[in-house]
């Protein structure tokens, strides 16, 4: 019998994160704070010290393959680099092939909202359905799409950017240049803006006391606490959510949307707003479609590209 154990790598803008995998469960699982100035150089350097740590113990050749995830856009096809805005001198980098030469094992390079969406699909919120959108609300918004049992991948890999629709022809800019995109209105970044603000109307509330930056987390703490303008915050941004999931939905007709990603640890505050913005805008076909928190926390990424290592 084969061996199932796979290596998944999840490259971040703040944390390089790395586990030994098998068929669905983490035996071992290490991370680093990301070396993003030292380029992929340095970040290879700490790929090379994860992997001794998560396969220490297990010989080579019990390892089936290496699956590493990044944020986009990247061409799976060919494992390169197109872009990685949150990280320089990225544009262009062979990824796949530079961990190929190092470990001489089959490598898989994925988007890691692709990645995080297959690991939702295949031991998450997604597991047994045939037709699933995944979107991770953090510091962008991102995701991936299930279609009629199958990962969508489209053209060189880069299918299912499901925050990059626009939504407006006015409001903020988003993190790709375009105005009015799906991230530029939801993600946690747009969030915790929008809460910058108010902390600065609000200097007494809850997110005025804030030490530091406010990010969406604090609206989140605040809203539970009972502060009227966080929970302000957080029945907008439910509206924004629920606006694009509704398109979303009838872009893909899925069976249900998973949502991951920082903002939703507060998924029980957005839900009933959620769902009414849905009820609201969706065709009625389309209305009954669920909205579900992520099952895997902040796993599904590295159970995703994992195993994508072992069945590709």
């Amino acid at each position: 019998m084969s061996s199932k154990l796979t290596v998944g790598i999840d490259l971040g803008g703040t944390q390089v994160r790395a586990a030994l995998v098998d068929n669905g469960r983490i035996l071992a699982r290490e991370s680093r704070p990301t070396n993003a100035n030292d380029g992929p150089e340095g970040v290879l350097k700490q790929f090379w010290m994860l992997m001794d740590e998560v396969c220490s113990g297990h010989r080579k050749a019990a390892i089936a393959g290496i699956g590493i995830c990044a944020p986009g856009p990247l061409d799976s096809t060919t494992g390169e680099i197109i872009e990685i805005p949150t990280l320089p001198r990225w544009e262009g980098f062979r990824l796949g092939d530079a961990v190929r030469d190092k470990f001489d094992l089959p490598v898989v390079v994925e988007n890691d909202g692709i990645a995080a969406a297959y690991g939702e699909w295949r031991f998450g919120s997604g597991r047994g359905h045939d037709h699933m959108v995944y979107a991770t609300v953090s510091t962008g918004l991102g995701g991936g799409v299930v279609v009629d049992g199958r990962l969508m991948h489209g053209r060189r890999g880069m299918g299912g950017h499901v925050g990059h629709f626009r939504m407006a022809e006015d409001g903020p800019r988003c993190s790709c240049g375009a105005i009015g995109c799906f991230e530029a209105f939801a993600s946690g970044t747009a969030l915790g803006n929008r809460a910058q603000a108010k902390a600065q109307e609000h200097p007494l509330g809850y997110l005025g006391r804030v030490t530091g930056d406010v990010r969406a987390r604090h609206v989140v703490e605040g809203a539970r606490s009972g502060d009227e303008v966080c929970r302000a915050l957080i029945d907008e941004e439910a509206e924004y959510l629920g606006i694009g999931f509704t398109g979303l939905i009838h872009l893909f007709s899925p069976d249900l949307v998973v949502m991951g990603g920082g903002v939703s640890q507060g998924f029980e505050l957005m839900s009933e707003r959620i769902r009414a913005v849905i009820d609201r805008n969706a065709m009625g076909p389309f209305k009954s479609v669920p909205v579900v928190p992520a099952g895997l926390g902040d796993s599904s990424g590295l159970l995703g590209i994992a195993a994508l290592a072992q069945f590709e």
